[in-house]
């Protein structure tokens, strides 16, 4: 199962955040923030989710970012 750690405005940020959990061991995958996929471009708001046996470390990953 899998859950929201962050959102991002845009792909390319959201594929920053990706990497940077991939660098911590945290599977992360992106997803638009829009209902049905409907105007998906490279600019639309993305949500980061990861595995929730992985959430506490991906919040811990992103309390040392603060």
């Amino acid at each position: 199962m899998w859950t929201e750690i962050a959102k991002a405005p845009s792909l390319m940020v959201a594929e920053i955040w990706k990497e940077l959990f991939d660098m911590e061991g945290v599977t992360a995958m992106i997803v638009p923030d829009t209902p049905n996929w409907v105007g998906v471009g490279e600019g639309a708001p993305r949500r980061i989710m990861v595995p929730k046996s992985k959430k506490h470390v991906a919040e811990e990953v992103l309390r040392k970012l603060g």
